[in-house]
């Protein structure tokens, strides 16, 4: 999966502060949050382009101001390590040193595993040659590690906490899709709860979505109820019609099965909105084109007939 394919770039990059106090608090601590930070994705892309590794989720480097009044500035070099990988500690300890070469500033290397085996904690890279030593040590967080604190998960004021609650309720339900439905829905119940801005409750929800997968019924049971939790609450943050434009945009660009992709986004969503659909209905949207696809949808957000969605 390419970075850009994962809603943890863009959450990481919109709520950085709220990700390193909650997984690197010490780090944090340290940092002067009332100076600007820096992501230097081009630059890292051009330190790692000839490398090949194992899967990953994320990689980030942020150029940040340290506390102490002193102008000094730290790279924050961010992995986030998807599956077991033998060569990881190598990874960190590469990308380290190519960082360090390129701008000569000191680096910290910090990792987060969302890999699912317990006994993976690579935090070390050495070696010891002809009395000659090297070796990097490299802080870690280990999202297997919150699986017996959910409680605490879901009291917690830090955004990244229900994050991290969606990544363990996902592992703990692969074969149990009802039961991770209902719990996708008391999360995201939660974010509307904490009375946070728009921006923030749709960006977590995007990572949670992408996380806790659920198959297309369920999947339009869900959005059917928060959609009708929107309109008590009068708070139209994850509509339909968002949740359509967001797999619209991952379609740009793909030249096979685009207009079917976004016919059966909108199949769902009308579905959710206003139950079974007639044979004519599903036939219309399956000869839409593009353009008619991308207006239904628009009407659907806030139609309330199926008349609404397809009148002229």
């Amino acid at each position: 999966m390419d970075d850009d394919d994962t809603p943890w770039k863009e959450v990481i990059t919109q709520h950085f502060p709220d990700f390193m106090a909650f997984y690197f608090p010490d780090a944090h601590a340290a940092i002067d949050w009332s100076r600007p930070h820096d992501f230097l994705d081009q630059e890292l892309a051009a330190l790692s382009r000839d490398a090949v590794y194992g899967k990953r989720l994320l990689d980030k480097l942020v150029r940040v101001f340290l506390r102490g009044g002193v102008e000094q500035w730290v790279l924050v070099h961010l992995e986030i390590q998807a599956q077991h990988d033998a060569g990881f500690a190598e990874r960190v300890f590469t990308y380290h040193y190519r960082v360090f070469d390129r701008y000569p500033r000191p680096v910290a290397s910090l990792a987060l595993l969302a890999d699912d085996s317990p006994r993976w904690r690579p935090s070390l890279f050495a070696y010891d040659l002809l009395g000659c030593e090297m070796s990097l040590v490299f802080p870690i967080v280990k999202l297997q590690d919150y699986a017996h604190r959910l409680a605490q998960l879901l009291e917690h004021a830090n955004p990244f906490a229900l994050v991290t609650a969606a990544h363990v309720l996902t592992q703990n339900t692969r074969q149990q899709m009802h039961r991770r439905r209902q719990l996708k829905w008391r999360l995201t119940k939660l974010l509307y709860q904490r009375n946070w801005d728009r921006q923030r409750v749709i960006d977590l929800f995007r990572v949670i979505d992408w996380m806790m997968h659920l198959p297309p019924a369920l999947d339009a049971r869900l959005r059917n109820a928060v959609l009708q939790l929107e309109r008590r609450r009068t708070m139209p943050y994850i509509t339909s019609i968002e949740r359509i434009g967001m797999e619209m945009g991952r379609q740009e660009g793909r030249q096979e099965g685009r207009a079917e992709g976004r016919a059966e986004i909108l199949l769902e969503v009308l579905a959710a909105r206003f139950g079974g659909l007639a044979n004519t209905v599903q036939a219309r949207v399956a000869v839409g084109s593009a353009e008619q696809l991308s207006a239904w949808a628009r009407r659907a957000a806030s139609a309330t007939t199926l008349d609404e969605v397809f009148g002229d």
